[in-house]
């Protein structure tokens, strides 16, 4: 029954990519006619039987029509041919790095009866693919030395020269078994068979250079000629695509269904397991990804061991969902990494990759891109961005001329604490509180009378009005640089505070300092030098980097909530002695005594949403934090 499922689906292949193939020549057929038609006209003109003045003008207009169109169709074909594909970008793995994990290829495709791949590169994402790199636009460069994945293999181990190359996602690598990897791999494997048919090869080889021929219509720089003639050029392979579209579509779903069909055979049972991980890997990348890395990247830090921390928050993730039992057993035995033979090297390099893709770093290292080990990243990349948060924000409230209430440290008045936040966002506690005679007995205490300055400075010191009209003025720009310094703090759930925007007086100050940072924000990312995407030569279209951010859209509230809560993390360092931590699952996280401050979002939230000190103040006083003595800033 599976031969018969491999052999229905190639044949669906061929099929389609028969018709893909007709498409080509029909195209052809129409481009040739008007020169046919023209030679014909010539024909009976020069043997006697088609004279006179109607058919002169005829053989006149259909030779300039024919010449004119076999130049537009040659341009055509030309651009197709010689127009470069899209290629992934990946890490090339040379044989000689990875012996073993040839060797685990080539035997999966033995058992397999078809074609082994040309050559082995990782991705820094969790999926795997074959990818066709024998276009003749990728045959110059890999002999210039700039190490392409083909160049890295002497050459495929079966006959066919033209076998695609296989990418592998690297954290399948760090995280997955040796035989979990064989299993996922033996359907992706699985296609070299149907990808070896002359028919398949020549359909796809179409497809992709109409792709690569649309694509040329839209590089910039170009004369206004040239230009109208790429433009052109795109609109016609545009068509062509079109008309091909589904039947393309058609013929890698049966590559697909002929592909799975034969992996039968191989490992089918492990394979059931195998895809369980994958989602787990895909999981955990994600996640590192966003809370972890994207901090650092902004930092301009990039973490190079990427991959291992995969596996350090799978781990963390099977402990907290208690699956620590079931998945101890598979962790005991060989990883994928060890086919390689510097496992450390290959993860660096993807790591870069991933920063490059995922946030537009450059290339190379330098001053201000550097790699941070994991046993850094706390004080290098956690204290680091805490501290240049509270200091935007304080920066931004002496923009807006916000002076700290009257306390009994005037040497320091001036200072970076956390009572000056804190009193700047507290509501007016005038209504709940009608007697206000003893709320000027209250200023011996020192924790719990932060609330009482509150009513008498802030009133008379309304000096927000001034600065009301410049956060506006410059809020257009925010909405771009919102996404350009997100925390990730522990907890800082941002589903939570989205959008209450109920306008009352209370909250007038609280938007009107996330306004302030909003902009602050915009004009540090139009100031920022935009070198990050370094222009090189590479593989793959590099001029549009990141070409997969990980920046959600972040609110103006929600800028605010993190850089309280830096804030805070800042006077609990300073005055308690509290340290920066990483956690695998949710990023920067404070430890107070060795332990997550996991309860700190909440009551930062309700000071930034409803103006209310009372929760944070009890959480200060109970973790033994000081907000009245300064902080050290960046």
């Amino acid at each position: 029954m599976t031969g018969i499922g491999v052999e229905m689906g190639a044949q669906a292949a061929r099929s389609r990519a028969l018709a893909v193939l007709r498409i080509r020549s029909r195209a052809l057929a129409v481009a040739l006619l008007p020169a046919a038609a023209a030679v014909v006209l010539l024909a009976g003109g020069s043997t006697g039987h088609l004279v006179g003045g109607f058919w002169d003008s005829a053989r006149l207009v259909m030779s300039v029509l024919g010449i004119v169109v076999l130049l537009a169709a040659g341009a055509v074909a030309l651009v197709i041919a010689r127009a470069r594909p899209a290629v992934s970008p990946t890490v090339a793995i040379a044989e000689e790095s990875a012996p073993d994990l040839y060797r685990m290829v080539r035997d999966l495709a033995d058992r397999l009866d078809v074609p082994a791949p040309s050559a082995i590169a990782l991705t820094p994402d969790c999926d795997s693919w074959l990818e066709d790199r024998t276009h003749p636009a990728h045959g110059p460069p890999p002999q210039e030395g700039r190490g392409d994945e083909i160049a890295g293999a002497r050459g495929p181990h079966r006959g066919d020269p033209a076998a695609p190359v296989l990418v592998i996602g690297s954290p399948f690598l760090w995280w997955m078994r040796v035989g979990e990897l064989r299993a996922v791999l033996a359907p992706v494997v699985a296609g070299t068979g149907p990808s070896a048919h002359p028919d398949i090869a020549a359909a796809r080889r179409f497809v992709r250079g109409l792709d690569a021929a649309v694509a040329v219509g839209s590089v910039p720089g170009r004369c206004p000629l040239t230009r109208v003639l790429c433009v052109g050029v795109a609109r016609v392979a545009r068509l062509l695509l079109r008309s091909c579209r589904e039947h393309a579509t058609q013929m890698e779903r049966g590559v697909a269904a002929a592909a799975a069909e034969r992996a039968q055979a191989v490992d089918y049972g492990l394979r059931i397991v195998a895809q369980e991980q994958v989602g787990l890997a895909y999981a955990g990348w994600d996640r590192l990804l966003t809370r972890v890395a994207l901090p650092a990247w902004r930092m301009g830090r990039w973490p190079s061991r990427l991959d291992a921390g995969v596996v350090a928050a799978l781990t963390e993730l099977s402990r907290r969902d208690r699956l620590a039992e079931g998945f101890a057993s598979r962790l005991g035995e060989r990883p994928a990494c060890d086919l390689l033979e510097e496992p450390g090297a290959i993860d660096e390099a993807a790591s870069l990759l991933a920063a490059r893709l995922f946030h537009g770093g450059p290339a190379e290292t330098g001053p201000d891109w550097s790699p941070v080990d994991w046993q850094e990243y706390p004080e290098e990349v956690v204290d680091r961005k805490w501290r240049l948060d509270a200091a935007r924000l304080h920066r931004v409230l002496d923009a807006q001329g916000i002076r700290r209430p009257a306390e009994p440290t005037p040497p320091e008045s001036d200072a970076p604490t956390l009572s000056r936040v804190l009193a700047h966002l507290t509501t007016d506690p005038a209504p709940p509180v009608p007697d206000s005679p003893p709320a000027h007995d209250s200023p011996p205490a020192h924790d719990s009378a932060s609330a009482d300055p509150v009513p008498t400075e802030p009133d008379p010191v309304p000096t927000e009005p001034d600065p009301v009209p410049a956060p506006p003025d410059t809020t257009p720009d925010a909405e771009p640089a919102t996404p350009g310094l997100e925390s990730h703090l522990p907890g800082t759930d941002t589903g939570a505070s989205t959008d209450t925007d109920t306008a009352t007086p209370q909250e007038s100050e609280a938007e009107t300092l996330a306004a302030a940072l909003t902009a602050e924000l915009a004009r540090e990312e139009a100031a920022a030098p935009h070198s990050r995407s370094a222009p090189d030569i590479a593989p793959w279209d590099d001029t549009a980097l990141p070409l997969f951010p990980l920046q959600p859209p972040r609110s103006a509230r929600e800028l605010l909530t993190d850089h309280v809560t830096a804030m805070v993390c800042c006077a609990a360092i300073d005055t308690a002695g509290a340290a920066p931590g990483l956690d695998w699952l949710d990023g920067p996280s404070l430890l107070i005594n060795g332990e997550r401050a996991v309860d700190l979002a909440p009551r930062v939230l309700s000071l930034v949403e409803d103006g209310d000190p009372a929760p944070l103040r009890a959480w200060l006083v109970k973790s033994g934090i000081r907000p009245e003595k300064p902080v050290r800033l960046v």
